[in-house]
């Protein structure tokens, strides 16, 4: 019961700073900073879904964060749709991709499925630098419109847009904390853990596999259209592999398997690079070793390891209270006998 509170004190005391924060640093660089971390933690939730509790680690992350975000460009500047249709189209498109090329790349495994991913990750980069008559090729989408008002609420301050970001941050994270204390949750677990011994009880992995895998990629198309929207323009590098280690990196520092891993990893490792700005051409040389390391010695990163300290700290204390409890109870008993 004790830690459920000490749960629910530390995430109200992460939201209270994340709404109190704008007005506390009334910096319009570092809100921007703070709105694309929440961007890319949404993403990396995606990511972690499938991979962290799945065990399928995906590699065509970035092209469907590239999707995500095209589908919005082309359809508001070339289609000049209604900015919410093409958004609610935009996540549409992404997850009828994302399953029919999950219908394909499930049916492999391991190293095999993550071979396969990177594939069709880079022919998305591919189709999207090349197509110039569809996405302009190298020169990119420019003039996407940011979010169309909701009633008298108006989104094209970059404050408007921070909160914006944060409330859909947190359905997510409603989302995924509710499908991970399921029984879907647990079902995706025993896949991660031993698929052959999920199929001897009955449970169908192809198809929960395939529902993690388009869940995934909806929470990167809407990572891509949130980002298109905010940035206002974008271009093929969006969809490079490189994004997809980047997302992998904040996953793995934070925590994979962890539902705050993706918040501790983003936070730190994009708050870091910002103040490393001066070695951004060699910063994999400062993320490298500290991933190797945190790999080696905390392979669930920073979340993963807090929760371990803290259960090694709960048992500790019981330990210590039973052996209080049983010194207690020989002395009782041996003042009885000599009394």
């Amino acid at each position: 019961m004790a830690k459920v509170i000490n749960k629910r004190r530390i995430i109200l005391a992460l939201l209270l700073f994340a709404i109190v924060f704008p007005f506390v640093t009334q910096n319009d660089y570092f809100i921007h900073v703070m709105t694309l971390s929440f961007i890319w933690m949404i993403g990396v939730y995606g990511l972690n879904l499938l991979a962290g509790y799945t065990g399928y680690l995906s590699l065509a992350h970035a092209g469907f964060f590239a999707i995500g975000a095209y589908s919005l460009g082309l359809l508001t500047v070339k289609a000049q749709m209604n900015f919410w249709l093409a958004f609610a189209l935009s996540l549409i498109i992404t997850s009828i991709i994302g399953f029919l090329v999950g219908l394909i790349a499930l049916r492999t495994k391991e190293h095999f499925f993550a071979i396969y991913t990177l594939c069709v990750g880079y022919i998305i980069y591919l189709v999207i630098d090349k197509w110039d008559s569809l996405t302009e090729g190298v020169r990119g989408l420019i003039g996407i419109p940011a979010p169309g008002n909701i009633g008298p609420i108006s989104f094209e301050s970059s404050l408007s847009q921070y909160y914006l970001v944060l409330m859909v941050l947190l359905l997510v994270i409603l989302i995924v904390y509710r499908i991970v204390h399921s029984l879907t949750g647990r079902t995706y677990i025993a896949i991660r853990n031993s698929e052959d011994l999920a199929q001897t009880i009955g449970i169908s992995t192809m198809k929960n596999k395939l529902e993690v895998f388009v869940l995934s990629t909806f929470f990167a198309g809407l990572s891509g259209a949130l980002y298109a929207s905010f940035i206002r323009f974008i271009g093929p590098d969006i969809g490079n592999i490189v994004i997809t280690f980047d997302l992998l990196t904040y996953l793995l520092i934070g925590g994979i398997g962890t539902l705050t891993g993706p918040i501790v990893g983003t936070f730190l490792v994009v708050w870091v690079s910002q103040q490393l700005q001066f070695l951004q051409d060699y910063r994999m040389l400062i993320f490298g070793p500290m991933l190797t390391l945190l790999v080696i010695f905390y392979p669930r990163g920073i979340a993963g390891a807090v929760s371990d300290w803290s259960l090694k700290r709960s048992e500790k204390k019981k330990t210590e209270m039973k052996e209080g409890f049983t010194q207690n109870a020989i002395t009782v008993d041996n003042q009885v006998k000599e009394g």
